[in-house]
């Protein structure tokens, strides 16, 4: 039976064929004369063969216009993949086989019939096309370099014909280095870098010759199918999930457009994770941008061949090497290759989101519009493990231990560690982002970069699954080092999974939490990491957070954290309106009744909502490089969606006396203490530190924050820390970068002084109020069913540090840790339709223009008005309200009283602001 591609076939053909073996040599000449009914080379015919290598084919196309170029090839094609052994070794052997080297086993495959091979016939072009097509992409040439060119091009089509046949994981670029250079653009560009560096063109071009040839991908089906190999091995610990619709929309995008692959950044796992997912679905490989500090033996090699591309960690410096990295990503752009890279830069060391990196996404921006691609789409990817051994490495590595380099040794320990854990990894894509949209709505280059990063990072948190390690975790570190039984974990849980289930997240039955026997099981998981210490010696088991474990337990909640940041803020929102009002019903009762002070103390209810909402802005600024924040207008639905949870008529029930303490206490749950005690706790050591240093004397990052992880210790030992989890340099760090931003780093006199106090005072007033949403939370009620309640009175008012005594956390007995949480009120879950916001329902956010806070000081959300919060000193209260929010207890006493100066809602008046002072036996505070 003939094939199809004999309809090709006409006198004027010149058959280039690709054969690297005599076995292949023999199976395409019996094709051509089963084909053709010819001989081979028969000159008469008008019909040439002539190999891929020969020497002399310059002359053969010299003058022959219109002959027709065909080329051809021999494809080897693998058996279907078996269980059975015998089977896994046949397939192996024809795998072998498929390398157009192996001649032996090609012989033998030969003996055995023809159903394991192909002739390839690649689409065919004349040689006056071909040779148009040279003049077009390439600069000046001899008759030599004509011939080397349609060489390419004849591999070129033979290899889409062989993806046709066996798969589009094997697309591969091949010649690029040939054909980047011989590009008259590149030229060109090489020629004005020369210019604008004062360099002669030839150093110029060695340069960046050097820079392509070390970074270009040497892709082979041989190393591809073994870095797949070698990539499900590494993750045989872990059962893949992948959202199936999303990835089919994927694949048929990718068949107009290439694409960009952003996936947040967990594990080294991470790529031999995604890449097998992505081939599941019938998507091609990515050209993978990475780090080059993996590029050691073997990993190094391996991965080159397979997709990698390595790049230096600091090219700043390199103007060269910018440019070919984005002449590069344009030629990969323009052969509608996909790309792939991690948007954080490195693996998150907290279990959340890190802030976007520029860097290569701006090098695509400008790869794009130079590249005549139509569109390039972003696909953000949320990769989400239910366990990782890498996790107590950064948790140690967060304590202050030094980071182990990578390396053969460190990767063999690594994969032994695979056989100590079995778990579940989950692949979710968010909504592919229009590059060429992006860049459209926004004409600054830089600033649409950094939108662009900030919307995807918040579609990759969008995308992320809740999982019920995340709620677990959350649970337990709510209380520190409390054990619990499992019905008080059961407790503790249920208004958890309810208000997921109310926002549309996820649902008791889905996350596996909807019996004690579910909670058990994920409880016993966790101690079976090692996370959770289990103790079944007393009446019944018990289960706190391990010893040493609060950071790794926090990475695992932290998947989950983006979710809850919005209703944290409202309840230290709510707390911040509290106290405003117990303050003006204190002057109410020290004026005069019927007087105009006394009318004048009571605040109106827009002037309250205005207080609330500079406070909450207040906060959103404060914690902008820590986590993701939606717009002003955005945020300001989110919060009003909280609230709505909270109460439906919370607009209303505000307007009472104690309208704000009220809604906060009826409040299921309360996360603000569970959700931003540890970050608000760090940054206080931090600012602290700061206000304690001499203000001429320069900040050493690195000495800087061994002194605070030295700190932190002593005042967790002391439990005036509440949270072992604040003891991260991690934390630390962003803190100081806060600082930077507001200019409280760099050497100064007075004025440093002087900011950096009220930097310390303003992070205290926020940690005094999550420690009494905390009070509140874990039995400000005096409920009867559990132990005495007595603890909560041990708060302070106005000495020492923030911690103070620790209600509820390590110690004696404490309030119960479930009794407040499991009361129900009127204000349910289910209400979410019923607040005065039409907006305020559903899982999304409802964000329009996303801007997220965790920007750089020249970013879009970098600090000042236009980051949607105020500098160090906080918001004015609106309106006519005089004096800021009191930082005491929500229906407790008031604190010092303030003077009549404007205050903020983020720190004390500074009329009444506490002098820090060091103390040479224990680093704290000590206030007069």
């Amino acid at each position: 039976m003939r094939d199809p591609e004999a309809e090709s076939v006409q006198r004027g053909t010149l058959y280039l064929v690709q054969s690297d073996t005599p076995q292949e040599r023999q199976v395409i000449a019996a094709w051509l004369t089963e084909q053709l009914g010819a001989e081979n080379g028969d000159r008469d015919s008008g019909r040439l063969v002539v190999d891929l290598t020969d020497e002399r084919l310059h002359e053969t196309l010299a003058d022959a216009g219109d002959l027709l170029v065909t080329p051809l090839r021999v494809a080897w094609l693998p058996a279907e993949e078996s269980d059975k052994p015998l089977a896994k070794v046949r397939t192996a052997v024809v795998r072998m086989g498929a390398r157009r080297k192996q001649a032996t086993v090609q012989r033998l495959l030969l003996r055995r019939g023809s159903d394991r091979h192909r002739v390839l016939v690649g689409e065919p072009a004349t040689v006056d096309d071909l040779r148009e097509r040279w003049q077009r992409q390439a600069s000046a040439g001899n008759r030599a370099d004509f011939a080397r060119f349609v060489q390419r091009q004849a591999v070129l089509a033979l290899d889409r014909a062989e993806r046709a046949l066996i798969g589009s994981q094997y697309k591969v670029a091949r010649y690029v280095v040939e054909e980047i250079t011989a590009s008259p653009r590149f030229r060109t560009g090489v020629e004005k870098l020369a210019v604008e560096l004062d360099l002669p063109v030839e150093e110029v071009y060695q340069r960046a010759l050097t820079a392509l040839q070390q970074m270009v991908a040497a892709q082979s089906r041989r190393a591809i199918d073994a870095w797949n190999r070698l990539g499900r091995y590494f993750s045989r610990a872990y059962r893949v999930t992948v959202d199936d619709s999303k990835a089919d929309e994927l694949r048929e995008l990718g068949r107009k457009y290439p694409l960009v692959f952003l996936p947040s950044h967990r594990s080294y796992l991470d790529p031999l994770v995604l890449r097998p997912a992505l081939l599941a679905h019938g998507l091609p490989l990515n050209h993978v941008m990475g780090g080059i500090n993996i590029d050691f033996w073997p990993v190094g090699p391996l991965t080159r061949r397979s997709g990698y591309v390595f790049i230096r960690r600091s090219i700043a410096d390199d103007a060269v090497y910018r440019w070919v990295l984005r002449e590069y990503m344009g030629y990969l752009l323009s052969k509608r290759f996909n790309l792939e890279w991690y948007i954080e830069g490195g693996r998150s060391r907290t279990g959340k989101l890190r802030p976007p990196r520029y860097g290569l996404l701006t090098y695509l921006a400008e790869a794009f519009r130079s590249s005549g691609a139509q569109d390039v789409y972003l696909v953000p990817v949320a990769l989400s493990y239910d366990q990782l051994y890498e996790v107590g490495v950064m948790a140690e590595e967060a304590h202050g231990a030094a980071k182990s380099p990578e390396s053969f040794a460190w990767l063999l320990k690594f994969n032994r560690a695979q056989d100590t854990q079995r778990g579940h990894v989950q692949v979710r894509f968010g909504e592919p982002l229009s590059l060429r949209k992006a860049l459209a709505d926004e004409p600054d280059t830089r600033l649409a970069v950094q939108k662009t990063a900030f919307e995807v990072s918040h579609r990759i948190n969008e995308a992320s699954p809740v999982m019920p390690r995340s709620l677990v975790t959350l649970a337990l570190l709510g209380i520190e080092d409390r054990a619990l039984t499992v019905a008080e974990v059961t407790a503790v849980l249920d208004p958890l999974v309810a208000y997921f289930s109310a926002r549309g997240l996820a649902n008791r039955t889905g996350l596996g939490l909807a019996d004690e026997r579910g909670v058990r099981h994920t409880l016993d998981e966790l101690a079976n990491a090692g996370v959770v210490e289990r103790y079944d010696k007393g009446i019944e088991p018990v289960y706190r957070v391990g010893p040493d474990q609060h950071l790794v337990a926090a990475f695992y909640r932290n998947n989950t954290i983006h979710f809850l940041i919005t209703r944290a803020v409202a309840e230290l929102m709510l707390q911040a309106v509290a106290a405003r009002q117990l303050r003006s019903e204190a002057h109410a009762d020290a004026a005069q009744p019927g007087t105009a002070g006394a009318a004048a103390a009571a605040p109106s209810e827009m002037a309250l909502l205005e207080y609330g909402w500079q406070a909450a802005l207040a906060l959103r600024d404060l914690l902008k490089f820590e986590f993701f924040f939606s717009d002003k207008e955005a945020f300001r639905t989110e919060l009003h969606r909280e609230l709505a949870l909270i109460d439906p008529d919370w607009r209303s029930r505000l307007s009472d006396p104690d309208g704000a303490a009220t809604l906060l206490a009826s409040a299921r749950p309360h996360l603000a203490h569970r959700v931003l005690q540890p970050f608000l706790e760090a940054y206080w050591v931090v600012a602290q530190r700061l206000a304690a240093r001499d203000p001429r004397q320069p900040v050493e990052t690195k000495a800087f924050t061994r002194e605070c992880l030295d700190v932190a210790r002593q005042l967790r030992m002391q439990q005036q820390l509440a949270s072992t989890e604040s003891i991260s340099g991690e934390l630390f760090a962003t803190a100081l970068k806060l600082a930077a931003n507001r200019d409280l780093v760099d050497p100064g006199r007075d004025e440093v002084r002087r900011a950096r106090q009220e930097f310390a005072d303003e992070i205290d007033g926020w940690v005094r109020r999550v420690r009494q949403v905390r009070t509140l939370a874990l039995g400000g009620t005096g409920s009867s069913e559990g132990p005495s309640a007595e603890a909560a009175a041990d708060h302070p008012s106005t000495g020492g540090p923030p911690g103070g005594s620790d209600p509820g956390g390590s110690g004696a007995a404490g309030p119960d840790p479930t009794a407040a949480e499991t009361e129900t009120t009127g204000a349910g879950l289910g209400t979410t339709g019923a607040g005065p916001d039409p907006t305020a329902t559903g899982a999304g956010a409802g964000t329009t223009g996303f801007r997220a806070a965790g920007s750089e000081a020249d970013g879009p959300e970098a600090g000042g008005s236009e980051a949607g919060g105020p500098e160090a000193g906080g918001p004015e209260a609106g309106g006519s309200e005089a004096g800021g929010p009191e930082a005491g207890a929500v229906g407790g006493t008031t604190e010092a009283s303030h003077g009549s100066a404007s205050g903020s809602p983020g720190a004390a008046d500074s009329a009444a602001s506490p002098t820090v002072t060091v103390s040479a036996r224990r680093p704290g505070v000590s206030r007069s």
